[in-house]
């Protein structure tokens, strides 16, 4: 299996190199050169399967030679031992045909702890084997920071340093980065949103020197290992609701577009999804672009959904590589425009190719605290605002075919804005209600680029 750059101009490489990698040297993200089927038969022999078990069919054929089928086995066991349920991905019904999939139920409460919980055992798999050292830098808008640190604290072989927009997450975001007292860990609130961190992440990458310096590797959904994890819940999810029986839809609430782009990837794979369906927030660039067919940066509002504050959407460009039919060199001209005024036009084919495989809406605050109020109503389910962002467009799309919404946080890790909503203030898990008690360590800094450098440089251990 290879993995080729959306711009064309960067070495194929196997995963093991793709994933220690993060971003192509070209600056593109890396995508499977060709993606691998399963047949209906395959996909139905899921549904007796565990979690665990189903992980390892559906991303073994992209592994190639890095693992033993022994050894991955024994990685993803470990990644998904400590989940507070035992189904790790459950759905839970909210109305007829529209069922919501809980993937809050990790160490981190979120669903990206899904993908980085295995990268920790992965990466830690591979240094061992390699004897190299790395230095993970990565960008959040709340949810990949806490889940980096809880994956890579305590390893002796890796430095993290997480960016995270300062007062732009939620209370309970910033202290699962801050409260960690392992010393390889390290948050750092930068001045900015979460454009911004995401910007001096990839200005880190581009800058070869200071990159080979510090062995720099990401985890941001830059790294196609994050997409590969998520794909598992969506043939999960639909084998439970009758796949490949019978098709089923998704809604994703999604900011950097990386949930949805594994969604897509499933459905290459031979899953029969029928709709996939983004859902913004108040920071729409995709449902815009989507609609539009222009990809114009817009001024980053905060939100009661900060985790997708988002205006340039990284994994969108892993999108355009295969709606301009793989030709990495309009994406890197593309992503050159971006950089230079701000936003880009869409060919006619291409956008035409993107509508066919997703539909968009958006919701507002209001629309989100609606969504919020009204689902506790109708269902008792107690929704963070993100999940409520997907409820709230799901609603719009529901029909004969069942909608599966992804939901992506437990309510706990936004209170105010819950309580606001419903009047209730989710508590904390009891394995984490100490949380506000502890001390915190965090480190403010400017935008500025050789300020980070500098940072990382002294503290890498």
């Amino acid at each position: 299996m290879q993995y080729i750059s959306t711009r064309g101009a960067a070495p194929a490489l196997d995963f093991e190199a793709a994933m220690m990698t993060g971003l192509a040297r070209d600056g593109g993200l890396y995508v499977p050169a060709e993606v691998p089927q399963m047949s209906r038969a395959e996909i139905a022999a899921l549904a007796s399967l565990s979690y665990e078990e189903a992980a390892f069919r559906v991303m073994r054929p992209f592994i190639g030679g890095t693992f033993t089928d022994a050894e991955f086995g024994d990685l993803i066991e470990k990644a998904y031992a400590n989940f507070g349920h035992a189904a790790r991905a459950p759905l839970k019904q909210l109305a007829p045909n529209h069922f919501l999939l809980e993937l809050f139920h990790g160490p981190t409460l979120a669903f990206k702890d899904f993908a980085m919980q295995l990268i920790g055992q992965m990466f830690q798999a591979a240094l061992s084997r390699s004897g190299d050292r790395v230095t993970i830098v990565g960008a959040t808008s709340g949810d990949t920071g806490s889940a980096a640190i809880e994956a890579f604290k305590g390893l002796e072989n890796v430095d993290v340093f997480i960016l995270f927009p300062h007062g732009r997450v939620s209370e309970v975001q910033r202290r699962q980065m801050t409260t960690p007292t392992e010393g390889n860990v390290h948050a750092i609130a930068l001045d900015g949103d979460f454009d911004a961190c995401q910007g001096k992440l990839k200005d880190m990458f581009n800058h070869f020197d200071f990159r080979d310096e510090v062995g720099l590797a990401g985890v941001n959904s830059i790294n196609w290992a994050r997409v590969l994890a998520q794909v598992v819940y969506y043939f999960t999810s639909a084998v439970a609701l009758g796949a490949p029986h019978r098709e089923v839809s998704f809604t994703v609430p999604t900011g950097n577009f990386g949930d949805i782009f594994a969604g897509y990837i499933a459905k290459r794979m031979g899953l029969p999804i029928g709709d996939l369906i983004v859902a913004t927030n108040q920071n729409d660039i995709l449902h815009r672009t989507l609609t539009s067919g222009a990809y114009t940066k817009g001024t980053v509002e905060p939100s009661i959904s900060p985790s997708m504050d988002i205006q340039v959407s990284s994994n969108f460009e892993r999108a355009l590589f295969d709606a301009y039919g793989r030709d990495g060199t309009v994406v890197a001209g593309q992503m050159d425009e971006l950089k230079a005024s701000g936003g880009f036009t869409i060919s006619q084919g291409a956008i035409d190719a993107l509508r066919d495989t997703y539909l968009s809406g958006r919701a507002s605050e209001d629309e989100t605290r609606a969504a919020i109020a009204s689902e506790l109503k109708a269902s008792g389910e107690l929704l963070c605002p993100h999940s409520a962002v997907g409820v709230h467009v799901a609603r719009q799309h529901l029909g004969a075919t069942p909608m599966v919404t992804l939901a992506t946080a437990h309510p706990a890790k936004f209170p105010d804005a819950v309580e606001q909503a419903s009047g209730i203030r989710p508590p904390l898990p009891t394995r984490m209600a100490r949380l506000y008690d502890l001390p915190e360590r965090v480190t403010r800094l400017p935008d500025d680029l050789d300020a980070l450098e500098t940072f990382i440089r002294d503290n890498r251990a």
